[in-house]
């Protein structure tokens, strides 16, 4: 079954007239007829009613316009699309961004992309570093944002974002938030919300402990909604990446003599072909200034004004 014969078919049930169906087709009347009784042939039964002065459906041309309509349609609607795709007008990204870091990250740049793009449609896929490895690793994801990630895979690129340090960040009635830098040794009596699916987790636990700061009271949080949620309740105090983006509820301070970094790295499986939108992100991240982020102070003290949100990259 070929296209064309379909689009024959179609052009006669809407005219019920060959001559003019071959017209509108703009193909000779002998080829429209010929298509036409091969369709016939390879169906199985008459698909027309040769009559004058018009030709009529057969029960089985009624029975099978609707699908033939359908088949006809849907080819048109993928060789649209496949134009759309190839003339840039619709961009597809799929990235993998690792749990620890904020989606905020990218909004810019998705804002950016709309402008681009007359559709943007996007696939965003979360996990650990190992699973952002193995999202890029079978093709679900082009391009993948992390600390780390399993590196035994040697058509893994990567290209270093940023490097920031952490901050503690505590509910606006805690007593710690009155100042905007505090001692390792403030933080003994504390109750810690301990974010495990952070890269850095396991640096940072050794620097705390470096500075007798029991973690054996700690409470273990597997998502950055939930400890939003603990902290505005009061719940224990965290640790998290200067680039976090954190509530009005909230407040930042310093740690003094914590010297734990991480560096947030784009990456991309070389040689493989990317899509125009996918090679526009990798663009704008690699040139993006990110010292708003980075370099972001400590918010003011709770009896100031109130701070403004904070928008992570």
């Amino acid at each position: 079954m070929e296209m064309h014969q379909i689009r024959y078919f179609l052009a006669v049930s809407r005219t019920l007239n060959f001559t003019r169906a071959a017209e509108e087709c703009n193909v000779a009347q002998p080829s429209l007829t010929r298509a036409i009784k091969q369709l016939e042939a390879e169906l199985g039964g008459d698909l027309f009613r040769r009559e004058r002065p018009a030709a009529q459906l057969t029960e089985l041309g009624q029975r099978m316009h609707p699908l033939l309509k359908q088949c006809y349609d849907a080819a048109v609607g993928a060789r649209s699309l496949a134009t759309s795709f190839k003339g840039g007008k619709i961009g597809t990204l799929r990235i993998a961004i690792a749990d620890a870091v904020d989606i905020t990250l990218l909004i810019p740049h998705l804002n950016q992309l709309k402008r681009m793009f007359s559709t943007l449609e996007f696939k965003l896929l979360r996990g650990n570093g190992r699973e952002i490895g193995e999202y890029l690793k079978n093709g679900e994801a082009e391009l993948g944002i992390a600390v780390e990630i399993d590196r035994d895979w040697d058509r893994l690129n990567s290209w270093p974002l940023f490097t920031e340090g952490f901050q503690l960040v505590v509910n606006r009635c805690h007593p710690l938030a009155d100042k905007g830098q505090v001692e390792l040794e403030e933080l003994k009596q504390q109750q810690l919300l301990s974010r495990s699916y952070c890269e850095c987790a396991g640096q940072l636990s050794a620097a705390l402990r470096a500075g007798d700061v029991d973690l054996g009271g700690s409470h273990d949080v597997s998502s950055e909604r939930d400890l939003i949620e603990l902290l505005e309740a009061d719940i224990g105090i965290a640790i998290m990446p200067r680039s976090a983006s954190t509530p009005q509820t909230l407040q930042r301070a310093e740690i003094e003599g914590l010297d734990v970094k991480r560096t947030v790295q784009l990456y991309g499986v070389a040689g493989r072909e990317r899509t125009a939108v996918a090679s526009a992100v990798m663009k704008m991240l690699r040139s993006a200034d990110w010292q708003v982020f980075t370099q972001r102070p400590a918010a003011p003290p709770k009896d100031a004004n109130p701070p403004l949100s904070i928008i992570a990259a």
